[in-house]
């Protein structure tokens, strides 16, 4: 897990894997360039407090 993906808006509960997930619709391809980069930087990212994260769950 990258360090700034809990305040991303698309770090997202899963209730069947019982765990937080990124929501993004990546392939295994974009995943593996992703994740394999040693610079932390998401081209996904966007940040969410809790107000906001709420707003999305409504």
């Amino acid at each position: 897990m990258r360090a700034d993906c809990e305040n991303c808006m698309n770090y997202t509960y899963d209730e069947e894997f019982d765990e937080y997930i990124c929501g993004i619709d990546m392939d295994e391809d974009e995943a593996a360039r992703l994740f394999g980069q040693k610079k932390s930087v998401c081209p996904y990212f966007r940040f969410g407090d809790d107000y906001s994260i709420v707003k999305k769950q409504i």
